[in-house]
């Protein structure tokens, strides 16, 4: 394999991710950050990101002298053959992508860029941006490649090293096969097309997993109405080697920091082109009223009536994250069922294994212990999937709250346990 000279701007999420795993490829890597105590945390070994076997990896690669941080775009690329942007493309106005911070990167680098490097968009960015890149770039010396990423969170490293794909698109051969060399060592089937498409797939792969998700909570609801068990239809459909069991899981609703914005760019791209994609429409907009749902669930789970008061009921809130091994809160739909049931006018104490006590969450008050979350509360809600909530002690619990009642969101406990303890239980897709 040849080693290459890399660099990673950004060392966020997908950046540091990036960076150590290309680095423990055997590649020399140089991540460059805007934030100067960040660089100085990072050259130390030290990893602000929940990510398993992440902060491992970071100290191997410096500890081996193949992986080092600088201050800025500037220090990292005077002699790379191979520029990764891993930097953030958040939802602009009207859900399409700001592609600002990649702008800004490609001004700031332009004139020096050695010549016959390559640039690489990892970033989640809309159809287009390679060509815009390569505008701005003004290089005709330096190509443009894009090489979307698909890491999920909790386990982005497993991910990295144990792709279930490379794609790799770009309108010269040479430039593809040069990124593409980079994985030579995973074995990983690799898809070589045009840029359009490889920043396209990303978009389509997780719209389709937001419209699975949307699909599995609509197909819970009616279990609810039909008598039908989520669990056994999710199981039967499961063994279907064309649907799987990935992403049938009923919950409050999807978020985190890729599907929410890349559903709504998809979108956006797909007005522009002056298609109406009403499935994906329909997607979001199940989404939103599964949050309100959940709502719902809980008032009448508390109260015993549709429609009941919640002012002044007192919530444990059990997970707060977006998903269970992260400590992301981008989007987490336990936070937007949470602002519901404060407008709602309920009193909220939260408690998620990933979140000191005190974290500012605005409409909840976080605290370090699961009990203390228990303490004197209406009703518990599951909204987020953390094992440990399987494990804990639910007869203490049922000591310590005013009303046995749990709300699962997520059907993740044993709801004969549940019961033994002495709880009523509301979960989803359930008799």
């Amino acid at each position: 394999m040849f080693v290459r000279r890399i660099a990673v701007v950004g060392t966020g999420y997908v950046g540091l991710t990036t960076g150590a795993c290309l680095a423990s490829l055997g590649h020399r890597v140089v991540c460059a950050d805007v934030d100067q105590a960040k660089v100085e945390r990072l050259s130390r070994g030290e990893v602000d990101i929940l990510e398993p076997g992440l902060a491992d990896l970071v100290g191997e690669g410096i500890a081996s002298g193949r992986l080092s941080f600088v201050l800025g775009a500037s220090a990292a690329v005077a002699d790379a053959e191979v520029v990764f942007l891993c930097v953030p493309t958040p939802m602009g106005v009207g859900g399409v992508a700001d592609l600002q911070a990649v702008e800004s990167v490609v001004d700031e680098t332009r004139d020096l860029l050695p010549s016959g490097c390559v640039i690489v968009n990892k970033s989640t960015v809309p159809v287009g941006t390679s060509i815009r890149t390569a505008e701005l770039l003004r290089r005709d010396d330096v190509a443009v490649v894009s090489n979307p990423e698909f890491l999920r969170e909790g386990s982005a490293v497993h991910d990295f090293l144990n792709p279930d794909r490379i794609v790799v698109g770009c309108d010269q051969q040479d430039a593809a096969e040069r990124v593409a060399a980079l994985y030579a060592r995973l074995g990983a089937p690799t898809v070589l097309t045009d840029a359009a498409s490889a920043e396209l797939v990303k978009y389509a792969a997780n719209c389709f997993l937001a419209m699975k998700l949307s699909y599995v909570n609509a197909v819970a609801e009616l279990c609810e109405r039909l008598g039908a068990n989520i669990t056994d239809v999710t199981e039967g459909m499961g063994y279907d080697k064309r649907i799987g069991q990935a992403f049938l899981s009923p919950g409050p609703g999807w978020g985190g920091s890729c599907l929410p914005k890349d559903t709504h760019a998809m979108l956006q791209a797909a007005d522009a082109a002056d298609f109406e994609f009403r499935l994906l429409r329909a997607t979001i907009d199940t989404n939103e009223r599964q949050r309100t749902r959940m709502v719902e669930k809980v008032r009448l789970a508390v109260t015993g009536k549709r429609g009941g008061s919640l002012s002044h009921v007192r919530l444990g809130l059990l997970g707060l994250t977006f998903k269970a091994g992260t400590d992301d809160l981008r989007d987490s739909p336990a936070l937007a069922v949470a602002a519901l049931l404060k407008q709602a006018g309920a009193d909220l104490v939260g408690y998620d294994p990933a979140l000191p006590g005190g974290t500012d969450l605005g409409p909840v008050s976080v605290v370090d212990d699961p009990y203390q979350a228990a303490k004197d509360v209406d009703a518990l809600v599951v909204l987020t999937e953390w094992p440990d909530f399987r494990s804990l002690d639910w007869a203490r619990l049922a000591e310590a709250v005013r009303q046995p009642v749990v709300v699962d969101t997520r059907n993740l406990l044993d709801p004969d346990v549940i019961r033994r303890a002495g709880f009523t239980c509301t979960s989803l897709g359930r008799r």
